[in-house]
Parts: structure tokens; sequence; C-alpha cells
């Protein structure tokens, strides 16, 4: 499943690397525990992973990973960004985390700014792989503007939980 994972990755023809953004319909369908923990394997079998959470409504991969939330993705995206906000995970050398920062009244309008796919396209080419946390699709359109922009995306369902409607919504 990895390497279908990995080799997903890449656009056919031409093989740049893409982000994956890890979406679901409706909140509690683990879609920031997938991507937490796909993250992990990612770094401990394959190189440098940095693992972005997008998800500026509720953001959970500060407190999964136990880093530093006071800036990241917000502020790089409004501009009010100083120092680096990457954050190292302990035990996990390969592992890098981009938390949300503080929360923005206007999330969607950060995510459909030209910086958030130039940041994107950067950091595609400075980790081998970079998986984003995105919010659900029921939260807003924010989930899609950043499947988008990552190139590739995997959805998330809960048994017995996820409607098959909304499922096939986001698919």
């Amino acid at each position: 499943i990895r390497d279908q994972i990995i080799s997903g990755l890449y656009q056919s023809g031409d093989m740049r690397r893409r982000a994956l953004a890890i979406m679901s319909a409706s909140p509690g369908d683990g879609k920031s525990f997938l991507a937490a923990n796909l993250a992990v394997v990612m770094a401990q079998l394959t190189g440098r992973t940095l693992l972005i959470d997008c998800d500026m409504r509720t953001p959970r991969q500060h407190e999964i990973f136990r880093v530093d939330n006071a800036s990241g993705l917000s502020a790089i995206l409004s501009g009010r960004a100083v120092g680096s906000v990457l954050r190292q995970v302990k035990n996990y050398p390969g592992l890098y985390v981009l938390p949300v920062g503080i929360v923005p009244p206007n999330p969607l309008e950060l995510l459909q700014r030209p910086a958030f796919g130039m940041l994107i396209n950067d950091l595609v080419g400075k980790f081998d792989h970079v998986v984003i946390d995105t919010p659900s699709v029921t939260q807003g359109v924010d989930a899609r503007v950043i499947a988008a922009v990552a190139g590739a995306a995997m959805v998330v369902a809960r048994k017995d939980k996820t409607r098959t409607d909304a499922l096939n919504a986001v698919v």
C-alpha cells in the first residue's frame, strides 16, 4: 500500500512530486489521525516528510505531536511569519510539522491566495513527502481548494458513521 500511495504522488508523464491532501466528509472521521500516522510512516521509511496542518478551522496536528503552535501556516499566508515555523518532531528525525498557528477569521481567503500554491510547490521541492491535513468537507470548500493545489487526495471514511451520499459528494 505504501508503494501505491507514494507512486500516486507523482504526475504521470513528467514525474513531478505532489503533496497528498487527506480529506473526509465529516468531522470525526479520523483524517487528522490518519494524516499524522501516514506522515510518521513515510518519515520512518523513505526520507524527510512534512505534515502541514491546513485545517484552519479546527487544527489538531500541534496537539498530536506536541509542537509549538504560536506561529504557522496562517502567519505565512498572511505575511506575518517571523523566523522558521516548521517544527521537527521529537523521536522522528525525518518528520516536520507546519502547524496552523493562530486560527484566522478568514481561512478560505488565505488558502485562495497565490501564496498558498507557491508555498506548497516550494515545500514539495524541499521534502521527500508532503502530507496535508484538511478540514472536513462539511466545514466549507477549504478541503477542495487544498486538494486542487496539492495535486493528490485521499478520502477517509468512518465505518458505520460516514454517510454514503456525503462520501460520494467528496469523491
